[in-house]
């Protein structure tokens, strides 16, 4: 080699020596979780550039729904004029349900979303507006925002299709990638820029799900997985193995009809209330349930989007695309009134899924107390949630239920068979698809199981810089990973 060559190739570990000690730090992401664990769902990240300038965005912007964090569905600790985007993972309330409080406040710019939540956004917010509006009333209250915030919500959207990376300002670009956790919902990778430095990939999960029985989820693609990339993950059920999942809701079902009983499924409006019903039909199908069983479905919501389901334009495998049960039928408020006087068996689809909003209000106080009946949650039910009470309350308890206390009698069931998250294994073999993980922050889940996974993620992993989102710290990530973590002034 020669003298000139060895001066070149000393110039050039200088300068990237200079860059790595001396500059990195002028460009990096701030990233901290406005939820301290699983609902309402609100990342906050600030990019701060070489030439001082700054790029504030939200990731998801959801409803609280622990009782425990109610007073904090009536606050946002970010300046919505200050916030350049919003982008979100899927339409479930728990990460859309704070948007309208968002543009109330004063935010006016793009909110990004796949084409599939696009599709279910509308009628999402607009029922939230009520729910909240009805619960403001009971409280004497003022309500959290009002269907015009609604309205100029939905004008903010902006709909992206999946795997069509698009541009967002001269710095930051956006793919947003199929995800299983529910039709719409996307793991979104955020490529953020500046000349002369390194690429900043960020990639969230949102509730994540490798599979979904209504639609195929593709592999994410190698170019985006061999990314030198840092990750932000949930980690709902970040203490439980895949194979730990018991099966147990068709044999209570069934066992529950056979013996004449009523069954109440409190159901997700969203995913739930259609895989159930898919449920359903496959097991009259297979004469394993009778088709005179009558069975119900009560929420309007969950009504409106069982409707687009049956649209064609959702690419659902082909026979999926009519899952309806023999003999289901609608519930309004004035037939509500004469199924609750009908003693004969039946199955019930209700909402909310964790009991405490929705028709479910008015079916779990009236059923608890009714020795032949089955009462069965099938997914996640949040600490201080009517589900969540019911399932830990024993037989023959006294409970509150919808104000009134009453005494346990019906059988009470919880399944997490149809979780739409993944379990822990689950989340760990979708992290080693990344070669070139450089951090992985843990959010999404309860405080002490967020603490058992990141041990988890650290021992199986190839990524030792492991951090925790909550609302006790932010961390500073570069392209080179972790810069430092900080405390934030939040409460």
């Amino acid at each position: 080699m020669t003298k000139s060559n060895i001066d070149t190739l000393n110039n050039v570990l200088f300068n990237e020596r200079r860059l790595f000690m001396g500059t990195r730090t002028k460009f990096y992401c701030d990233i901290m979780a406005l939820n301290p664990e699983v609902t309402g769902s609100c990342i906050l990240v600030i990019v701060k550039y070489p030439n001082g300038t700054k790029t504030k965005f939200l990731v998801d912007c959801g409803l609280f729904q622990e009782s425990k964090y109610d007073e904090c569905n009536e606050k946002l600790p970010v300046i919505p004029e200050e916030v350049s985007f919003t982008l979100i993972t899927h339409n479930h309330v728990d990460h859309t349900g704070r948007l309208p409080l968002l543009t109330k406040m004063g935010y006016n710019n793009p909110i990004y979303m796949t084409t599939g939540t696009e599709k279910f956004i509308s009628a999402a917010l607009y029922d939230s507006c009520k729910v909240l509006t009805d619960v403001a009333k009971r409280n004497n209250k003022k309500a959290l925002y009002s269907s015009e915030d609604v309205y100029n919500t939905l004008n903010l959207i902006k709909d992206i299709e999946c795997y069509k990376k698009f541009k967002i300002d001269e710095h930051i670009s956006a793919t947003f990638i199929t995800n299983g956790h529910l039709i719409g919902a996307a793991c979104i990778l955020l490529q953020i820029h500046y000349p002369g430095y390194k690429n900043i990939n960020l990639l969230f999960t949102g509730d994540y799900n490798s599979k979904n029985m209504f639609f195929k989820v593709p592999k994410i693609p190698k170019h985006i997985r061999n990314l030198d990339i840092s990750i932000i993950t949930e980690s709902t059920y970040g203490d439980m193995e895949s194979n730990e999942i018991i099966s147990n809701f068709k044999n209570n079902v069934i066992n529950a009809v056979k013996n004449e009983k009523t069954v109440v499924i409190p159901v997700f409006s969203l995913g739930r209330a259609q895989e159930i019903m898919s449920e359903l039909s496959k097991w009259q199908k297979l004469e394993i349930l009778n088709k005179k069983i009558p069975i119900y479905l009560d929420g309007k919501l969950a009504i409106k989007y069982t409707g687009i389901y049956l649209k064609k334009e959702l690419n659902l495998y082909e026979e999926m695309k009519e899952f309806l049960p023999s003999n289901l039928q609608y519930v309004n408020e004035n037939s509500r009134k004469d199924l609750l006087k009908n003693k004969k068996c039946k199955i019930i689809l209700t909402t909310s899924g964790m009991g405490t909003y929705g028709p479910a209000q008015v079916y779990i106080p009236e059923y608890i107390q009714r020795q032949n009946a089955l009462i069965h949650f099938t997914g996640y039910v949040a600490e201080g949630t009517l589900g969540e009470k019911l399932k830990s309350a024993k037989d023959g308890e006294i409970v509150q239920v919808g104000g009134m206390m009453a005494i346990k009698k019906a059988d009470v069931q919880y399944t997490t068979e149809y979780s739409a998250h993944a379990k822990a294994n689950e989340l760990i073999d979708f992290l080693n698809l990344f070669p070139n993980k450089k951090m992985i922050l843990i959010t999404h889940g309860e405080k002490e199981i967020k603490n058992i996974f990141a041990e988890r993620v650290l021992k199986e992993t190839d990524c030792k810089k492991i951090g925790i989102l909550g609302n006790e710290y932010f961390f500073r990530l570069d392209a080179y990973g972790l810069v430092k973590s900080l405390g934030t002034k939040f409460e």
